[in-house]
């Protein structure tokens, strides 16, 4: 176990973060995972950390809330976390996030306070997210097994959490001889794809599967974004890991359609699963689902740009995570399983100029914006989309969840 640790500690520190001699590392993680921690945390310092903090996330105290907290106590925060964060992104430090949760976890509690929850964390944090969204940091997310997560992806094992890390090993590229090669590769790849992408400045794309008929417009001079990205000081990262998505910008007002999630989506430790959305406007107007609508409705409401898209994504359905054969109830892997799409905050990085906008001015060139972002997954073996052109015509671009080249 030591061994996986370390290499997974390396897969975070040089793919996924590209720690930097002289930075501080702000690292959160579930409390379980504290052997995993210390390893991370140790080799951070070899790298040349010259401070690693550690924000701790525990799955029992946040249902210890649930269970006994005052009703009317949803909307208190620990405003001091979100100002550590904020001073930490100012200071240009290093974040990753280990996550692991229960992916029902919340599945018995009140819908209403755990979108009061949500939507309480999602105000206060939004002026260090500006950093994450804008890729003012480098930053990272990646997964940690946890005995509840584990035994919901495998029920009937003896050892969930030895199969779940041996899962996480093939989707990231663990089992490579040279890992850090192996992804060197891959991320020159989604990058190429990427490029083909944006050279095409498509008005819009069509996505026509089982329950989907869905046109979702694009925004004059975006850009498809693949794998990594790069700060304003010139540091080169991998924000996922694992990622095999090349994504970018919707027009906020030009969605269109029906849409049919292919995997349930776990949301604030519940499960919403075969849901159905409906656009108009490119707001959503419609919604079914056969478990947890009271939740998604909650999302939507956040605010007026929950409603709509800030993403859009698409992902081959033969990648790894794909090819595990497992649904990972995380949307980490499983948005890197299947084409998804997100409704809530855009990226600006995807907007050519975006950064000379004023807030009102990228609103108005119909980039989204809001205090979520929530990605859901849309695509599988059986999705085809297309690139459409402005005079109408469509040109196959995945058929059967497989690029055309």
């Amino acid at each position: 176990m030591q061994d996986r640790y370390r290499a997974y500690a390396d897969l975070a520190l040089s793919v996924g973060l590209n720690l930097q001699a002289g930075q501080r590392l702000f690292l959160t993680a579930p409390i379980v995972a504290a052997d995993l921690v210390r390893v991370v945390a140790a080799a951070a310092y070899e790298r040349g950390a010259i401070l690693v903090e550690v924000n701790w996330t525990d799955d029992d105290l946040t249902l210890a809330r649930f269970h006994h907290a005052p009703r009317d106590s949803f909307a208190e925060f620990p405003t001091w976390r979100a100002e550590a964060m904020l001073a930490a992104a100012r200071r240009g430090d290093a974040f990753l996030s280990l996550r692991g949760t229960d992916p029902a976890l919340l599945k018995d509690e009140d819908p209403a306070l755990v979108t009061t929850v949500q939507r309480t964390q999602a105000e206060h944090s939004r002026p260090y997210l500006s950093y994450i969204t804008g890729h003012k940091v480098n930053w990272c997310v990646l997964s940690v097994p946890i005995d509840s997560w584990a035994r919901r992806i495998f029920p009937d094992v003896d050892d969930p959490i030895e199969d779940l890390w041996q899962a996480i090993g093939r989707a990231c590229r663990l089992e490579e001889a040279d890992p850090v090669a192996a992804w060197t590769t891959h991320l020159q790849q989604l990058a190429g794809r990427a490029a083909q992408l944006t050279d095409a400045a498509y008005d819009g794309l069509r996505f026509v599967g089982p329950g989907t008929d869905l046109k979702v417009g694009l925004i004059d001079g975006h850009k498809w974004i693949g794998g990594q990205s790069t700060t304003e000081s010139g540091i080169t990262f991998t924000p996922n890991v694992p990622t095999e998505e090349v994504f970018t910008t919707p027009h906020r007002q030009r969605v269109e359609g029906t849409v049919a999630a292919s995997k349930p989506l776990n949301y604030a430790g519940n499960l919403i699963e075969e849901f159905h959305l409906r656009f108009a406007g490119g707001r959503v107007v419609e919604i079914k689902a056969a478990a947890g609508q009271d939740v998604l409705q909650g999302l939507i409401d956040t605010d007026e740009g929950a409603s709509r898209l800030g993403e859009v994504a698409l992902v081959p359905a033969s990648s790894p995570i794909a090819a595990t054969g497992l649904l990972f109830y995380n949307t980490l892997f499983d948005e890197n399983a299947a084409s998804h799409v997100a409704l809530g905050k855009a990226y600006d990085e995807c907007v050519r100029g975006a950064d000379e906008m004023t807030a009102e001015a990228l609103l108005t060139h119909g980039v989204n914006d809001s205090l979520t972002h929530v990605d859901f997954m849309i695509g599988g073996s059986e999705m085809d989309v297309f690139g459409l052109r402005a005079d109408g015509a469509q040109e196959p671009l995945m058929t059967q969840g497989e690029w055309v080249d």
